[in-house]
């Protein structure tokens, strides 16, 4: 921490430790939702139930706005330190907890409804949490120095994914087929250890001086929610900071390090630990820019920076992903340009496939089509064919009649849907598509450099946002004003970003669809934020 007084060194390695493992415990279950899905969504079908865990992992994010305003209030009115002192107990309890929940299995539908009840409760501390750390920090840093004092807490949630990462690598290596079955508990009950280390972290610091300053001058807010969201001068430079600012950063820090963790596993099929071990290096090797942005936002401005980030983000996500895909999964994209997959099927046929009670079957034609290309990973296209005729699957040059039987007789259904399944997976196979990826066949460095460019596109756009959103805002009620737009920001248009890039990759067969969400609100920051947001950085703190 150079260039930092060694008396507020204390204040930002509390403040920032104590937010890493807060983050751990949130994105434990992001990365973890393939085995949980299993776990507590077994009741529905396997694409349903994936479907699920991506909701129930977006639950979290949707309640994030809502603990804001429950904490951002009381941190206006009580304190920073009190706060998010709070906020950690609730984080690191309800983490712990999922650690112990029984499962489908053993407790039936109970077991999916505690689990979202636990990720609601997640959301709400993570809604008071960040904005507490990162007014925290600000509050206590020199003029021309508060970009560098909050881009350490910019590196937390970061460093939260890699310690989450790290444990889940370990304990994956430890006990082998195991950890599916029973080891994946584990990680969150590590969650008690770190939730011990936290508070006692965070006893130790006093509270901000600028709020101690407020209370003793009696000039601290009464109705903090009431100043902030009825004055109508104020409540305009919340909305433009939500659209002009978080959302656009949102979708880049999520598509830099989640979605491009699920793309690797889900859609190019790379297994696990090579993909975690991939993203694991990636944010390694880019967590010092966190900082070194948070530096530059000093010299130079926050909006600048934050805005470059989202527009050369939107510019590039294709290309880049396209080139994970090159050097991940060679075999795919080979087949996929030699021998492209094609469903012709009636539109009327083609159903939207998500149950939410899983009781409803999908027996079109064109639904098995669909259904069985994404189970494989398969990239393919639709092209609408005339009412009433058969749906086929072409493959280059071969074509695959889908079974159009009915339901009504079940066990001539499923030999015939089987039996379709079996040519389908031949027809893949002599065409060159592949189960999966094959580790020998993944180029390492080429992967590793194309994920630290989208890492390094998120401390662009993260590293300067905390010393913006803290200047944006008066001190009376910068708690309840600033983390609002961040969290509706980071908790609806980015939490929810894997869940519509993978409904959007399912409905169109293009895996590169989903890309267009963090694309579109990527530049739509770009435009609000350049045009309507002011630069802060030489702004008292008052």
């Amino acid at each position: 921490m150079t260039g930092i007084d060694p008396a507020h060194r204390r204040v930002i390695f509390a403040s920032s430790l104590g937010t890493i493992f807060e983050w751990y415990d949130f994105y434990l279950y992001g990365s973890l939702a393939a085995i949980i899905s299993k776990q507590f969504f077994a009741g529905v079908n396997e694409t349903t139930g994936f479907v699920f865990a991506l909701l129930a992992f977006a639950a979290g994010f949707a309640v994030r706005p809502f603990g804001a305003l429950v904490f951002g209030r009381l941190g206006d009115m009580a304190g920073r330190k009190h706060t998010f002192l709070i906020t950690i107990v609730i984080m690191g309890l309800s983490t712990a907890l999922v650690g112990v929940l029984p499962t489908y299995a053993q407790i039936g539908v109970a077991a999916p409804a505690i689990l979202v009840l636990l990720r609601l409760l997640q959301g709400l501390a993570l809604g008071g949490e960040y904005g507490g750390a990162a007014i925290y920090v600000a509050e206590h840093a020199p003029p021309g120095k508060r970009g560098l004092y909050t881009s350490w807490i910019q590196t937390t949630a970061t460093l939260g994914l890699l310690l989450s990462l790290v444990v889940i690598l370990i304990c994956r290596s430890l006990m082998g087929a195991d950890f599916d079955v029973w080891g994946w508990r584990i990680p969150f009950l590590v969650s008690i250890v770190l939730l011990g280390v936290s508070v006692y972290i965070r006893l130790q610091l006093a509270e901000s001086p600028v709020f101690l300053e407020m209370k003793e001058q009696g000039m601290h807010s009464k109705a903090p929610l009431t100043e902030a969201f009825a004055n109508k001068d104020n409540l305009k430079l919340v909305l433009l900071s939500l659209f002009g600012a978080t959302a656009g950063q949102a979708v880049v820090w999520y598509g830099g390090q989640f979605y491009a963790l699920f793309f690797l596993t889900q859609v190019l099929k790379v297994p696990a630990q090579p993909a975690n071990l991939l993203i694991a290096a990636a944010l390694l090797l880019a967590a010092p820019f966190f900082v070194f942005f948070g530096w530059l936002s000093d010299k130079v401005g926050r909006k600048k920076i934050v805005m470059a980030g989202c527009l050369i983000a939107a510019l590039t996500y294709m290309p880049l992903f396209k080139g994970i895909t090159h050097f991940a999964n060679p075999a795919i994209e080979a087949a996929a340009a030699a021998n492209p997959v094609i469903v012709v099927a009636d539109p009327a046929t083609c159903s939207l496939q998500f149950d939410p009670v899983g009781k409803k079957k999908f027996t079109n034609p064109c639904d098995l089509a669909k259904s069985a290309l994404a189970k494989a990973g398969v990239p393919y296209h639709a092209i609408a064919a005339p009412a009433g005729s058969v749906a086929l699957v072409r493959i280059g040059p071969n074509t695959v009649p889908v079974y159009a039987g009915t339901a009504t007789d079940a066990a001539a259904f499923k030999q015939g849907s089987d039996a379709f399944s079996q040519s389908l997976m031949a027809a893949l196979k002599t065409a060159g598509y592949p189960a999966a990826a094959d580790p020998a066949a993944i180029n390492y460095p080429m992967v590793l450099a194309l994920l630290f460019v989208l890492v390094l596109y998120v401390t662009i756009v993260y590293g300067p946002i905390a010393a913006w959103l803290v200047e944006l805002f008066p001190a009376r009620i910068r708690y309840s004003s600033m983390s609002l737009p961040y969290h509706l920001g980071n908790g609806w248009f980015g939490g929810f970003l894997p869940t519509v890039a993978f409904a959007a990759v399912a409905m169109t067969g293009d895996i590169y669809d989903g890309l267009w969400y963090p694309i579109i609100v990527a530049s739509m920051s770009f435009v609000i934020g350049s045009l309507f947001l002011p630069e802060t950085k030489d702004k008292p703190l008052t």
